[in-house]
């Protein structure tokens, strides 16, 4: 009996023993296995000025990461807008096989390439995805007379060429819009470009030009002082914010471009890119990340104040959305007879 009952205890700890083992295995492999997050601050690029759409937008996401603990490590924000954003792009596809660094981006993503001929395209990045979709508004000084877009085109033509259109950049998305506007009306505007969307509200609100293209989120705080006035949203569609802003008006009272004669539309991206090479756990964990900042009522506002389009895509739709609209730019940036020579 003895014997039976040492045989049983030996076997019974052999068995506690294997279960531990097997435990602690199990436990290393877990680990080894886990899903990526930042072990070091991230640096979030911005290949655009202080002040614009993709940098307010930028700094907000910061905001709402450190005031809700959404990431164990601060996201630092970098603006690089040297070369029209090529800067930016440069630094993230130089550093392949860095987590820790990502870049929002404007559809600079497409036109600095074309313009500049740098040595970069949007498939040297991983995509991750695309957050929303901003506008374009057609907006002039609040004590100028006009209150159309019709009257304010009619004034541009009889100004014979001196009227000033103030933009970010130059061959990006506000003189791609002012060429349209000029190649559809004949009318012929002075293209002044500025480092970023706030340069560009700032000369208009301080009467240094006579219209600007800015995004909702670049204007808001001077429409609502009473210093611009929009004139009307280069969509297919009003903007659905109902809300008041300023003048009695919602974002959703400004009539289409299209209504107003000028059958121009553009839309332009608010998207996440991280650097070459990234692994899936790296893609995924920003892609939540982006997704609980979805979720929270400081990025509802941005949403709203800045009557953002909320387009969200991810993976293999990202990814087609993105080679549709490089096929879409070239061809713009092409009729505008902007594309690079070298």
């Amino acid at each position: 009996m003895s014997r039976l009952r040492t045989s049983s205890i030996r076997t019974s700890n052999i068995c506690k023993f294997g279960t531990i083992g097997l435990a602690l295995l199990l436990g290393q492999f877990t680990a080894a296995h886990a899903a990526w997050e930042p072990s070091k601050p991230v640096e979030f690029i911005i290949p655009a000025g202080p002040g614009g759409g993709a940098d307010i937008m930028a700094r907000t996401i910061q905001g709402i990461v450190s005031k809700h603990n959404l990431a164990k490590q601060p996201f630092v924000v970098i603006n690089k807008s040297g070369g029209a954003g090529g800067e930016g792009f440069l630094d993230v596809k130089n550093s392949k096989g860095e987590p820790h660094k990502i870049i929002i981006t404007l559809s600079n993503l497409f036109t600095t390439p074309m313009a500049t001929g740098i040595p970069f395209n949007w498939k040297d990045l991983t995509p991750v995805a695309m957050l929303a979709l901003d506008e374009f508004v057609l907006w002039v000084n609040a004590e100028t007379p006009y209150k159309t877009a019709k009257e304010f085109i009619d004034a541009a033509i009889k100004a014979n060429g001196t009227f000033k259109m103030a933009g970010t950049g130059s061959k990006q998305e506000d003189q791609i819009i002012t060429e349209a506007i000029q190649k559809q009306t004949g009318a012929k505007f002075i293209y002044i470009p500025q480092r970023g969307g706030g340069a560009v509200a700032v000369q208009l609100v301080g009467k240094h030009v006579d219209s600007t293209v800015n995004n909702p989120n670049e204007a808001i705080a001077h429409w609502r002082a009473g210093k611009v006035r929009p004139l009307c949203v280069f969509d297919s569609k009003p903007m659905p914010y109902k809300e008041v802003i300023a003048e009695g008006k919602s974002w959703a009272d400004i009539p289409t471009c299209k209504s107003q004669g000028l059958d121009i539309e553009y839309l332009m991206l608010r998207g996440i890119f991280t650097t070459p090479g990234a692994s899936k756990d790296v893609v995924d964990y920003y892609i939540g990340l982006f997704q609980k900042v979805r979720q929270t009522d400081e990025w509802k506002k941005l949403m709203a104040d800045g009557a953002f389009n909320q387009s969200f895509m991810t993976g293999a739709e990202y990814v087609k959305w993105l080679e549709v609209e490089e096929k879409r730019h070239f061809d713009l940036m092409k009729a505008a007879g902007f594309l690079s020579t070298n």
